[in-house]
């Protein structure tokens, strides 16, 4: 009994590490929307010209996902996260020393392809280390991870940013990446690849008219989000005219607001998935309508925050979800798939935001954001009506994330 209970103990242990990974990558990916002010500001540029780094970051974890699953598909898993792990944490340092914008992108390009592996593995990963039975919860603690990158990793990251300057955000995630592989080496056994997939699994896989419906409703809803929020410090406090500590404390709310979201999903998401996935998308629309408006006030941002962050969440949950559902017998690919489509939808938003910011001013990111948000709330209407068994019911044996 005790042996068994020191197992599960260890199990635990390792997903719990996991999601501390994901919590990391995660961090960096959004880090640049809270200091996108204050790199500018180091570099002389625009706002919106810095802005593109985020859309460069995601455009290359969308081209490199693919490429990069197939190259290590036979690579022992356990190894293949510490080279993740190492290449992530140099690319880092680099950030935090970049003696010019080009340098940075450089870097940043360099934890991009470190990101587009990770997110192809780590799901499958975490479902084989749970303890038996526990595979649900295994993913709830790494959505977890997602969710606590934006409660906590983004608004701290600013925090740090401003104090101590941007570089030292960058810095920081370097060393805390160091600690989080360190413990990951010592917990984790070894790894041989299994039902990852390769290739020659992606036409069979396009061919799952479900699975294509989510890939296509996720860059959609993606898209419609990442226009306005992409930009939403310098939203707050050039167009609403804010204070830097309220847009600190409005990132923290919207995390927050994704945990109720997690929730929720875990409390209505098996009985009412297709109807969960339709009001979240319609609350993103309805959000980024009132952006504008909700500027006026303090607190109507503050409530905006809480409704966007908590649909934000009931939808990225489902998606993943299903996505692992869909592909049981090739989840490394469908998951490189899925990573490289998500980030493909975060640098189209990116950029959509960039040309709205210079061509028809910062003020309408929203109605931007909303008009690609009926576009995908009109593509899961009907993707639901054609297959709402499959795309949206989870199975009764499956547990929804969290």
């Amino acid at each position: 009994m005790e042996t068994t209970s020191v197992s599960r103990s260890t199990s635990w242990m390792r997903v719990v590490f996991l999601a501390f990974a994901a919590f990391i990558f995660n961090t960096t990916e959004f880090a640049p929307v809270g200091l996108l002010s204050d790199i500018a500001a180091s570099f002389d540029m625009e706002n919106a010209q810095v802005g593109l780094m985020i859309t460069i970051y995601a455009w290359c974890v969308a081209l490199a996902s693919l490429p990069l699953m197939s190259l290590t598909t036979n690579v022992e898993r356990r190894r293949l996260l510490m080279g993740i792990f190492a290449l992530f944490i140099v690319f880092h340092f680099l950030s935090a020393v970049a003696w010019n914008f080009w340098i940075l992108m450089v870097s940043r390009i360099g934890i991009a392809l470190a990101h587009a592996i990770f997110w192809s593995i780590t799901a499958s990963i975490a479902i084989r280390l749970a303890p038996p039975g526990k595979k649900s919860q295994a993913l709830s603690l790494l959505a977890t991870g997602t969710a606590l990158a934006m409660v906590l990793g983004l608004p701290l990251g600013r925090i740090v940013g401003q104090y101590m300057g941007w570089r030292t955000t960058f810095m920081g995630i370097g060393v805390l990446a160091i600690v989080i592989m360190f413990y990951l080496m010592k917990l984790l056994p070894r790894l041989p690849s299994e039902h990852s997939g390769s290739l020659r699994d992606v036409p069979k896989l396009m061919r799952r008219p479900t699975l294509v419906c989510l890939y296509l409703l996720t860059v959609a809803v993606v898209t419609a989000h990442f226009t306005a929020y992409s930009y939403i410090e310098p939203f707050v406090q050039g167009i609403a005219g804010f204070a830097d500590e309220f847009t600190t404390l409005l990132l923290l709310l919207f995390g927050g607001a994704g945990i109720l979201g997690s929730l929720l999903f875990s409390r209505y998401g098996n009985n009412y998935a297709d109807r969960a996935l339709v009001l979240a998308i319609g609350a993103l629309v309805i959000c980024l309508l009132l952006l504008l408006p909700a500027a006026a006030s303090e607190g109507y941002l503050v409530w905006l925050s809480l409704f966007w962050g908590t649909a934000m969440m009931v939808i990225g949950l489902a998606m993943q979800a299903k996505v692992l559902t869909l592909a049981p017998d090739a989840t490394d690919i469908a998951m490189a798939l899925y990573s490289g489509i998500f980030n493909l939808g975060i640098g189209a938003g990116a950029l959509l935001g960039n040309q709205v910011s210079i061509h028809g001013g910062m003020s309408n990111i929203g109605y931007a954001g909303a008009a690609m948000g009926t576009l995908a709330l009109a593509w899961c209407v009907y993707s639901l009506r054609r297959y709402s068994q499959r795309l949206c019911d989870l199975p009764s044996h499956h547990q929804s994330p969290l």
